[in-house]
């Protein structure tokens, strides 16, 4: 019989949470992001892994882990060992060892079992995270397990979870796919940065995952979920120019989850046009039948370089900071004027550009 909490989770899964590997030897990648963020410092972490071409012998097979840590501080180590590398297809389960003192297949372990046998690798579930890397050139390292309670997936509460990207995202035609997991959780637990421990509880917590055999040229991504007196408050907004069978298209997405409801821009119920600076200003509106809203994001702050997943592996193509300045406001249309249904602020979101080219700002519609 299912535990109670095993029935919240489920409840919440969103689709696309299991692993989306075959078998076959196509170029393929996935992607999972979990962030923490720490508002009584004024501190995010930003966890992110990677597999690509989990078939082995490929020019780019391997994994990775990267930390967007404090102050956008980087860090990363590579895991070429791709037999190391599991995940669950029915579920939000993967890990990945680098260096353990165990002879067998690598599996999900209870955390004193990971912290006792892996020196070096990662494991994730929907209410886990865990791992160590160092940097063997400059010897910095993190340590971290935290625990997650997932507050909302992607959809209104006590709702069938959706797809982010729609109910054909389930098959090959749009690519990369893209699937928030958790719009908003709590977390709690430490982070050892660098031996600086960081130590947290109930604090905001995000999840999401990418996947595919093509990758997106360019692309623009908000998201925050710490706001200013706002405690039950999440939003994830995001665009890219990406494959749709044998041509390319530019396509953008708002998703605010306030108070147990769902408000979803895309573009199949909504219009959605953006104002994208090559780094510095993030403008994005959207408006449907009942809705409208209007996102601003600025930064003075230079962005740290990420790596992201590329027809050439895993290279610097994206800039990032997790100390953005957003607001954002909510109007509710009725037959006379917009009532304006909420308006928040943060100085903690997550603001990030990639691919190319960014000579210019990204206006659509232009």
């Amino acid at each position: 019989m299912l535990s109670t909490r095993t029935n919240s989770l489920l409840s919440i899964q969103t689709p696309h949470s299991g692993y989306h590997h075959t078998g076959s030897d196509r170029r393929f990648f996935e992607g999972w992001y979990y962030r923490v963020t720490i508002p009584e410092v004024r501190q995010t972490f930003a966890f992110m892994y990677s597999i690509e071409d989990p078939v082995g012998g490929k020019p780019h097979s391997g994994g990775a882990a990267q930390i967007l840590g404090p102050n956008d501080e980087y860090l990363w180590r590579t895991f070429p060992d791709t037999s190391q590398f599991w995940a669950s297809r029915d579920v939000l389960a993967l890990g990945h060892w680098g260096k353990s003192n165990l002879s067998t297949q690598p599996l999900y372990l209870v955390p004193s079992e990971f912290e006792h046998h892996v020196q070096s690798g990662y494991q994730a579930t929907a209410t886990l995270n865990q791992g160590i890397i160092q940097d063997p050139a400059t010897g910095n390292y993190s340590r971290w397990q935290y625990e997650i309670e997932p507050v909302y997936g992607w959809g209104s509460s006590g709702q069938s979870q959706q797809s982010t990207a729609g109910f054909l995202s389930s098959l090959q035609i749009f690519e990369p796919g893209w699937q928030i997991l958790m719009a908003h959780g709590l977390a709690t637990g430490w982070i050892d940065w660098n031996g600086q421990r960081y130590e947290f509880t109930n604090a905001p917590a995000y999840g999401e995952k990418n996947w595919g055999g093509a990758f997106p040229s360019r692309w623009f991504w908000v998201n925050c979920n710490c706001f200013d007196n706002e405690p039950d408050l999440a939003l994830t907004a995001g665009g890219g120019r990406r494959g749709v069978l044998w041509w390319m298209e530019s396509v953008a997405m708002v998703g605010i989850h306030y108070k147990g409801k769902f408000y979803e821009f895309v573009p199949w119920n909504s219009k959605v046009t953006w104002d994208i600076s090559p780094w510095g200003r993030w403008v994005i509106r959207a408006r449907n039948s009942e809705y409208e809203v209007e996102l601003i994001g600025t930064t003075d702050l230079p962005g740290t370089r990420l790596r992201a997943p590329s027809y050439n592996g895993l290279v610097f193509c994206c800039s990032d900071t997790m100390q953005g300045m957003l607001s954002l406001e909510l109007r509710e249309l009725g037959s006379s004027e917009a009532k304006i249904i909420l308006k928040a602020t943060s100085n903690l979101c997550g603001l990030e550009v990639g691919g190319s080219p960014w000579d210019n700002a990204w206006q659509c519609p232009p």
